[in-house]
């Protein structure tokens, strides 16, 4: 499995914000059997995220209002980045910021380190646009994809958010400007009042819905995407299992990225690349790229 040049042992990796850098989770399983890590997001300096209560759970998954939360670029290159070099599996950092310099930043710093490729979360405001999200318009898309591009020394993941009227647009303005690969899809807006108190129940009232209910709207955005343009589509939304990956992989993602379940099962990564192998064996498949946008 091949992404942008980037050789993975397998199709499967972790998505961004939901494994941290690795740490707590490799007392629990083996990172080496993952095709990649994908790091929480990693900002230029740190950002101590919004107020509590900033989790919530939902009918078929959960609402957060995290923040992006992080404790900057160099906590990570000191402690994460050391650990995460410890094991054979690639490595992903997925980047934040509120302007495109401090997303430059971030990337001046890791060029020369061992990373193998960067995740651009574009669904951080940008505060010079009145706190539009760059993943929500396409003029902003491209500039943020043009500007970093130009900056990036690895190659370049733009991971793009639901929440926008078309999302072949989105996927079309990042790969017109050279990205090398997009991964989708982020969070969907969402809400939960408590009827009880009639309060809301985040503290930042709207939070980012993840998990198997967002799963058929993934599937649905992933396929679409495929279709539009010719770069590697990375595939995430209320995976839970191998068949889940798989679904992902016939709409036409070239990887998978397993989130919200992990916080149900710690190996629920694992699970998936057992399952995609198990699926494999049993239609007597040897090579995974076949199954690429192989839906009929």
């Amino acid at each position: 499995m091949t992404i942008a040049g980037v050789t993975l042992k397998n199709p499967v990796m972790t998505a961004s914000g939901t494994f941290g850098s690795g740490i707590e989770y490799s007392t629990m399983l083996d990172l080496n059997r993952l095709g990649a890590v994908v790091t929480k997001g990693v900002s230029l300096t740190p950002w101590e995220g919004n107020p509590v209560p900033r989790i919530a759970e939902s009918c078929g998954g959960m609402l957060n209002a995290i923040g992006l939360q992080n404790p900057g670029i160099d906590v990570f290159m000191e402690r994460d980045l050391p650990f995460l070099s410890r094991f054979d599996t690639r490595v992903i950092v997925n980047i934040c910021g509120k302007t495109i310099p401090e997303y430059a930043g971030v990337i001046e710093r890791l060029n020369g380190t061992s990373v193998d490729m960067y995740e651009i979360n574009v669904s951080c405001p940008n505060v010079k646009e009145g706190a539009i999200a760059f993943g929500q318009d396409a003029r902003a898309l491209r500039a943020i994809t043009r500007e970093l591009k130009a900056v990036a020394k690895k190659p370049l993941i733009m991971k793009l958010s639901p929440n926008v009227t078309d999302i072949t647009e989105m996927a079309k303005a990042a790969e017109s400007e050279g990205a090398d690969a997009i991964s989708l899809i982020n969070t969907l807006t969402g809400m939960k009042i408590d009827v009880h108190t009639r309060r809301f129940v985040l503290a930042n009232k709207t939070g980012g819905l993840s998990g198997p209910a967002i799963k058929p709207v993934a599937v649905r955005m992933v396929w679409q995407c495929a279709q539009a343009v010719k770069i590697p589509v990375i595939g995430m939304g209320g995976i839970a299992n191998g068949e889940d990956a798989i679904e992902f992989l016939l709409a036409g993602a070239a990887a998978v990225a397993v989130g919200a379940m992990t916080f149900h099962d710690p190996e629920t990564v694992l699970h998936v690349v057992d399952g995609i192998g198990d699926y494999m064996k049993r239609h007597n498949i040897r090579d995974v790229n076949t199954l690429c946008g192989a839906v009929e």
